[in-house]
């Protein structure tokens, strides 16, 4: 009977919190039509500066990542190699999705995408890389996945709950940079 009493208070107590939030509306459309800022709002909590600053590297990193890629791609060479070939260009088209995912994202926080080639190097996480060989080719790539696993990891903590949109989509590109290192590791592997 006890349990029965005390499943019955807990159902009670969530049915008395889901009614006793209400939105304020008002306040709410108020806000929303101060437009200036675009898709930021009174609520976002992030500090848009340091958020900014920390997608520009990113999305640097994302474009570097799309040059190495295509370079090992276009420069591998050998019949028994165009799978590897193939798995090269395939992750080049996904980080240059990163790199839209990010620079859209720049823009939705009334910030400007950094595309400026005289200094990608320096901002970007990842580094470039020139090997001949196919597997230092994989080697390399399998450096810099890890490298941007990393870098989105601290940049997700750092965020927090002050940016729920950007850390979501940090969230979802640090995963497939994971399913990056994978492919990478089991080529390595064969």
């Amino acid at each position: 009977m006890a349990k029965n009493s005390s499943l019955a208070s807990v159902q009670h107590k969530s049915v008395q919190h889901k009614q006793s939030f209400r939105l304020d509306k008002e306040s709410i459309r108020a806000a929303a039509k101060e437009v200036d800022d675009g898709a930021v709002t009174d609520g976002y909590r992030g500090n848009r500066q340091e958020v900014l600053a920390m997608l520009n590297d990113a999305l640097a990193t994302e474009l570097l990542c799309v040059l190495r890629y295509k370079r090992h791609y276009y420069t591998a060479k050998g019949m028994e190699n165009e799978s590897v070939k193939a798995e090269f260009l395939q992750h080049a088209q996904q980080e240059q999705e990163h790199a839209d995912k990010i620079a859209e994202r720049i823009v939705q926080l009334n910030g400007e995408p950094d595309f400026n080639p005289a200094t990608l190097s320096r901002r970007s996480h990842a580094e470039y890389d020139e090997s001949h060989g196919i597997k230092e080719m994989i080697r390399a790539n399998l450096v810099e996945e890890r490298v941007a696993i990393e870098a989105y990891r601290q940049m997700i903590e750092r965020i927090g709950d002050g940016d729920p949109t950007t850390r979501h989509m940090l969230v979802q590109i640090m995963a497939q940079e994971e399913e990056h290192a994978d492919d990478m590791a089991d080529l390595l592997n064969l």
